[in-house]
C-alpha cells in the first residue's frame, strides 16, 4: 500500500491535503474533495479509501482537507482553501497537465465550482487559477447551491455554509454556484443514483440541463445504488468514476 504524504498550503489545521503517489509514470492526477454538506465534522477520512485504491491504480491522488463550517469558516474560506489546496499541486512532484476533481456531495459541489475558476472576476475567491481543473467526477453532487439552501437541505447546510440565503446574499451565491459558470471547457460527469436520500437526483438533472442550454460539456451517468456506495471502493458506483478519468485528464 502506498502511504500518503501530507502537504500544507496554510497554517490552520485543516489546510492540508495527503498525496498518495506511485513510483514511476502515472496517467494523471485525481483530486479527491470529500462530502459531508461542507460541515467541520466531517474529514478527508471520507476519501482515503478512493485516494488507496487510485494509487494502486497508477494515478497520483491528491486528497484534500478544507476548513469548513462549524468551525467559524464557509464563504469565503473553504473557496480560499479550495483554490489554494489545488494550486499547490503546482509545487508538488505530479504532473498538473491533466487534472481532474472527484467530488462526493458538498465535494461534488466545490469540484465543479474548482473546475469553473478560470471563468471567475478578478477579486472572486479562487480567481485566476495557477493549476486547471480538466474534468470532474462529481459523486451525488449538491450542483444546485441555491436551490439547497431553498430546499434547506442538510437542515439548513447552505444557508450556514453561505452565511444566509440567496436572497440575502445574492452575490455571493453568484459566485460560489456551479449553476452560474457552466461554459468552460471542463467536462462534468454527474453520476448519480434516484434512490439518493441525501441529494436529489434533479440537482444533477438541473445542473445538466442548464449546462447543455448554455453551451457547456456537463453529462449525467444514473448509478444504481444510493449516496454512500458512490465512494465504496467496491462498489460499481465507484468503478463508474474510474472508467471516467482517462477522458477526464485530457484536455
Amino acid at each position: 500500500m502506498i502511504e500518503p504524504v501530507v502537504h500544507r498550503y496554510g497554517p490552520d489545521p485543516a489546510q492540508f491535503g495527503e498525496l498518495s503517489r506511485p513510483d514511476g509514470a502515472v496517467p494523471g492526477t485525481v483530486v479527491l474533495i470529500h462530502g459531508g454538506f461542507w460541515h467541520a465534522r466531517y474529514g478527508l477520512s471520507l476519501m482515503r479509501p478512493l485516494a488507496a485504491d487510485l494509487a494502486a491504480r497508477g494515478y497520483a491522488a491528491w486528497n484534500l482537507e478544507y476548513r469548513r463550517t462549524g468551525n467559524g469558516c464557509g464563504w469565503p474560506a473553504t473557496f480560499d482553501d479550495v483554490a489554494a489546496g489545488i494550486d499547490l499541486l503546482a509545487t508538488l512532484p505530479v504532473d498538473t497537465s491533466g487534472v481532474a476533481a472527484v467530488g462526493h456531495s458538498a465535494g461534488g459541489h466545490l469540484g465543479a465550482w474548482a473546475a469553473a475558476r478560470a471563468e471567475l472576476p478578478d477579486g472572486a475567491p479562487g480567481a485566476r487559477p495557477r493549476v486547471a481543473v480538466t474534468g470532474v467526477v462529481a459523486q451525488g453532487g449538491v450542483l444546485a447551491l441555491a436551490d439547497c439552501a431553498r430546499d434547506r437541505l442538510g437542515e439548513g447546510a447552505a444557508l450556514a455554509f453561505m452565511g444566509g440565503g440567496p436572497d440575502e446574499r445574492p452575490e455571493a451565491y453568484r459566485l460560489a454556484d456551479p449553476m452560474t459558470w457552466l461554459t468552460g471547457p471542463a467536462t462534468v460527469v454527474c453520476l448519480h443514483s434516484r434512490r439518493d436520500q441525501r441529494v436529489p437526483y434533479s440537482y444533477s438533472e438541473r445542473y445538466v440541463a442548464a449546462s447543455a442550454a448554455a453551451g457547456g460539456h456537463a453529462r449525467l451517468v444514473e448509478t444504481f445504488g444510493d449516496h454512500f456506495t458512490l465512494i465504496d471502493p467496491a462498489a460499481p458506483d465507484w468503478a463508474a468514476a474510474v472508467d471516467e478519468l482517462p477522458g477526464l485528464l485530457t484536455r
